[in-house]
């Protein structure tokens, strides 16, 4: 009988606390006082079956269950739910496989003898995207920024080196510049 009180006990404790009420405001909920909640809960006593039923429909369980050890009846967690991936490795295995794929591309035409050296430089502006793309998912945008920034930079390097026209290079303060005033605007309140 006292294993049956203590299991009865530890049952009602997670219960109550689990749905964030004091002993006295479930002594309320049953028409007892918190006393009486607080020995059931020190395993003295066992409420009548009346009680017990109301309990089960209190707390939606069966009494079986208010009497049943914990350990039985509490849900069985899914093994594999406890596995998580971290997004770190999983961004670097996408940007060294994209990098991996322009790499390749690079050789295979280069055994070919069409060597196309842009291949090379294209990757970073492909791995920029990648990487902006999980930073936004995962990260929530925190670094996007200066993502953003060495995206608008790898973009003009790589019309340089596509176009040879060193113009080009003007473009970079004024985009660089627009690019940190868009991520500064903000919206405010009114004060009136």
């Amino acid at each position: 009988m006292d294993e049956l009180r203590a299991v009865f006990a530890s049952n009602l404790i997670r219960l109550r606390s689990a749905a964030g009420w004091t002993q006295a405001e479930l002594g309320e909920r049953l028409h007892y006082s918190d006393k009486s909640v607080s020995k059931w809960e020190r395993a003295e006593a066992i409420p009548d079956a009346l009680v017990l039923k109301t309990m089960g429909e209190l707390f939606s369980v069966t009494v079986d269950e208010l009497l049943r050890s914990h350990d039985e009846w509490k849900p069985k967690a899914d093994q594999r739910s406890d596995l998580r991936y971290n997004p770190m490795f999983i961004i670097l295995c996408a940007l060294v496989g994209l990098f991996t794929l322009c790499l390749l591309s690079f050789i295979i035409l280069w055994l070919l003898d069409d060597v196309e050296w842009l291949l090379l430089y294209a990757a970073v502006p492909a791995d920029l995207i990648v990487l902006l793309v999980f930073n936004t998912i995962w990260y929530r945008g925190r670094h996007n920024l200066y993502i953003i920034m060495a995206l608008v930079l790898s973009l003009i390097l790589l019309a340089f080196f596509l176009f040879g026209r060193w113009q080009l290079i003007l473009l970079l303060l004024p985009l660089e510049l627009l690019v940190y005033l868009a991520f500064k605007i903000r919206k405010t309140r009114d004060k009136t």
